[in-house]
């Protein structure tokens, strides 16, 4: 079972490294963030329009949950493709060369940073539908 968990791990690790000129791992963290944001507000601006002030945020913490755990999905899954940009093979950091390997390392790591930053973004945005009991 260990070995056949390697291999799957191995095969995805080669697919991600394949995308070595792709700036999806630097656009794709943001705009999912920038979409659960809209959604977390938005969703709770028309509950609260419907429902009225003193209505719990209750009714709607699955909805935001469900949309919370599918956005820090997405965000692991462009981590993971920037961590494999990340590993390509060739010479140890600095990666200040003009070298192919070496964009598409910086472009790994700059993704991983970003993804981490949209994860911890994502996870402040459903804060409030957790910690705020009405809609006052």
């Amino acid at each position: 079972m260990m070995r056949r968990d390697a291999s799957l791990i191995a095969t995805w690790l080669e697919r991600a490294q394949r995308y070595r000129y792709s700036l999806w791992t630097l656009v794709a963290p943001p705009s999912i963030w920038a979409a659960h944001f809209l959604f977390c507000y938005v969703f709770a601006a028309i509950h609260c329009a419907k429902a009225g002030r003193l209505a719990g945020l209750a009714a709607i913490g699955v909805e935001i949950g469900l949309a919370t755990v599918t956005a820090l999905g997405l965000v692991g899954i462009c981590a993971f493709v920037a961590w494999a940009q990340s590993r390509v093979e060739g010479d140890p950091p600095p990666h200040h060369e003009s070298t192919d390997e070496d964009r598409v390392r910086f472009l790994g790591v700059a993704g991983l940073l970003l993804a981490g930053l949209s994860a911890v973004a994502i996870v402040f945005t459903a804060l409030p539908a957790a910690l705020i009991g009405d809609c006052r």
